[in-house]
């Protein structure tokens, strides 16, 4: 399958995060300065979505419960999640964001 176009970029503002489904999976595509990242949007402790939480420091807190994720990596740096979530190859053509949900960055299997 491969890259798929997920949104366009000047759909994500800067500094925040949109919820789009890009082929089986609910994708939190986040914005940290001039980087896009991508990672699944469900909570691993609450199975919430991510995309609704703040971006700051390059990660993303769940609304719920205040869990912080690390945009890169998946890992969560804060309790009461202990469990990363996966993480997206992204590519940025013009003002296409592409994720690419057959892999993972971390090795963190989606659900």
């Amino acid at each position: 399958m491969g890259f798929e176009l997920a949104c366009a970029l000047s759909d994500v503002p800067t500094d925040e995060a949109i919820g789009v489904t890009v082929g089986a999976f609910d994708v939190a595509v986040a914005r940290a300065g001039d980087e896009v990242f991508a990672l699944q949007d469900l909570c691993s402790h609450a199975a919430v979505a991510l995309s609704e939480g703040e971006v700051e420091d390059c990660t993303i807190e769940c609304w719920l419960h205040g869990s912080r994720f690390d945009l890169r990596t998946g890992k969560p740096s804060s309790f009461p999640a202990t469990e990363p979530v996966a993480t997206f190859p992204v590519e940025v053509r013009d003002d296409g964001v592409y994720i690419d949900t057959t892999t993972t960055l971390n090795g963190v299997r989606p659900t």
